[in-house]
């Protein structure tokens, strides 16, 4: 049988109706016999009625099936009885009794209720195991839905503004600047390698060189990174790239592909344009550049304050060319000690030797670096910061980047407890965007003893800035903007250098890549810059990052339908696995087993 309607379509206004359903059992309930069923399909539930006394033959089959059985269903439209309605279901008013019933497939017992609820309760990597199960929870298919209303509302926002997609190789060069790679034997070319794509970044750029102008894909990228709830080996971004734009336009452009998405899918008005935020403040007053601008705690600055302090370490700090930060968690005082010990715990694996607070209780300041402090020094904490009864106020006294990351974390931390205690709100429907500009162009590596370049060496400095570029790099600043949204980056881009000399020049002089490197690995891009390259710039999205937050979900792998473990393992396929010695010598391999760890 083939359905006529899907279970969540029926009503009153078809009642007499024949119909037939198809779908999977989601409950079964005997009453005195009569068996009903509620039939679920992805759209949502039918109830079924089954009574002896109408098909005595067909109840008798009905009462094998189990919850998550396949089957057919044909049968009259009839009105529930009174007191009976189910208000909270498009189909409550109506249910079908059954004339006929085609059992397709018995299932066994699931592992785990494929409920909401009682999926949310047990192990993540037991959902991942039975993912086929784990999807079929009310709550993962809207995920589904939602991703895919997004990403339909992105083809058409482009599509409406002349954007053309096109698709790029996922097997590229290796380039190993950025992120770890996923390399890929040849078998045809012994001993070279692919590399998977980490993005299109350079195929899109070579695509205006051909004059595409206005490209976008909604494409696969590859990164061997260590994961976690917002980060997966493989992941999917809107990339965009656009010849002839500055970065007015690029703001422009894609506040109008997110305003869509949140309407087509939200049905919210967004307004725009969107805040935009230096890197330098964002730093300072929030300690990281995706600030989360739906609470307060911003950073203080008190160098000045103490810079001719008795307390030493403080003072030291500030003549040494640091500075000292704090931060007033307004309402936190109560914290516990084990509260207390594990931000003391952040701040150290950020670099902190300790974590410097003041309690104020019962009007008294409970620390043990108060007794070094001077009046002066207390009035003007108390002014600047604002301190309350109730309060707690953090330090870090470290250099200017070291202490707004420590700051940075333990706001987010001291928010999270508070929120805990009900002492804060943070709603997730509440849009906080914000672009980030204004980025350094190149961050100087003491490991590695030269300059980075903070996004990509593709990315074009400030045109103010260009006289910089080898005398003071670090002062440079690059047309590199980042759009944020509630402490999560959304996405980043950037107007890219389209002069094959300025392009050069950032390779050899400034990052000192190795002339035989460069051409290896970009010669082909510096020479087709030599033939007419337009300016161009753009910008890359995380669709699963986005999906996410629509979902009102921390986790990516909740809006990716067969996402990796946080061990990079894909537990219902059971990979990664080992490979036959006929597939490695095909491919020219050997596999070297690990070094097991020297004895203690």
């Amino acid at each position: 049988m083939k359905h006529t309607h899907h279970c969540a379509q029926l009503t009153a206004a078809d009642l007499g109706a024949t119909v037939s359903l198809v779908g999977w059992v989601d409950s079964i309930r005997d009453h005195g016999g009569i068996l009903f069923i509620d039939l679920r399909d992805r759209k949502g539930v039918t109830q079924v009625k089954f009574d002896p006394q109408d098909h005595p033959e067909l109840a008798q089959q009905a009462a094998t099936l189990k919850p998550e059985s396949v089957v057919a269903v044909s049968g009259k439209i009839v009105a529930r009885p009174e007191g009976t309605v189910n208000k909270n279901l498009p189909t409550g008013a109506i249910e079908v009794s059954a004339t006929a019933l085609v059992i397709h497939n018995i299932s066994e017992t699931p592992p785990f209720p494929l409920t909401d609820a009682g999926g949310d309760k047990v192990n993540e990597d037991l959902r991942l195991t039975y993912r086929y199960l784990d999807l079929r929870r009310p709550k993962m298919r809207k995920n589904l839905h939602v991703r895919h209303k997004a990403t339909k509302a992105i083809r058409d926002y482009f599509d409406s503004q002349e954007f053309i997609e096109v698709e790029t190789p996922a097997l590229f060069k290796s380039t190993p600047e950025g992120a770890r790679e996923y390399l890929v034997p040849s078998r045809i070319h012994a001993g070279q390698f692919y590399a998977l794509s980490q993005s299109p970044q350079q195929f899109k750029q070579i695509l205006m060189v051909a004059g595409v102008e206005r490209y976008f894909q909604i494409a696969r990228c590859f990164r061997d990174e260590d994961l976690r709830a917002d980060r997966q080996m493989e992941f999917t971004q809107v990339d965009v790239e656009a010849s002839f734009i500055d970065r007015e336009d690029v703001y422009r452009i894609f506040e109008g592909m997110v305003k869509k998405v949140w309407k087509e899918v939200l049905g919210q008005d967004l307004p725009t344009p969107f805040q935009r935020m230096p890197f330098h403040e964002a730093m300072n007053r929030f300690g990281v550049d995706k600030p989360d601008l739906r609470f307060g705690f911003e950073l203080t600055d008190l160098s000045e304050t103490f810079r001719n302090s008795a307390f030493k370490v403080f003072q030291a700090t500030v003549a040494g060319g640091g500075v000292i930060k704090a931060i007033n968690a307004k309402g936190l005082a109560d914290l516990t000690q084990g509260e207390l010990k594990n931000l003391e715990d952040i701040a150290k694996s950020l670099g902190a030797k300790g974590l410097a607070f003041i309690k104020c209780e019962g009007g008294e300041w409970k620390s043990p670096i108060v007794k070094f402090f001077s009046d002066a020094e207390k009035a003007a904490l108390t002014a600047q910061l604002g301190i309350a009864d109730g309060d707690v106020v953090f330090f870090a006294a470290a250099s200017w980047e070291k202490a707004c990351a420590i700051l940075g974390r333990i706001r987010l931390e001291a928010a999270q407890l508070l929120v805990k205690r009900g002492k804060l709100e943070i709603r997730h429907e509440d849009w906080r965007f914000l672009w980030v500009v204004d980025f350094p162009l190149m961050t100087y590596d003491e490991d590695a003893k030269r300059y980075l370049a903070t996004h990509h060496p593709f990315t074009a400095p400030v045109a103010e800035d260009l006289h910089l570029l080898e005398t003071a790099p670090d002062k440079v600043r690059g047309q590199h903007y980042d759009l944020v949204l509630n402490g999560m980056e959304l996405g980043g881009g950037s107007i890219r250098i389209h002069q094959p000399a300025v392009q050069e020049k950032v390779f050899k002089d400034v990052l000192k890549i190795p002339g035989d490197v460069v051409e290896s690995r970009f010669g082909y891009m510096l020479n087709a810059f030599k033939y007419g390259a337009p300016p161009h710039g753009g910008i890359a999205f995380g669709l699963d990052r986005m999906c996410a937050l629509l979902c009102g979900t921390t986790s990516i792998r909740d809006v990716i339908a067969f996402p990796k473990t946080q061990k990079g393992q894909d537990l219902m396929a059971q990979s990664p696995t080992p490979v036959t010695e006929k597939q490695l010598k095909e491919l020219h391999i050997a596999v070297v087993a690990p070094e097991a760890p020297a004895a203690s």
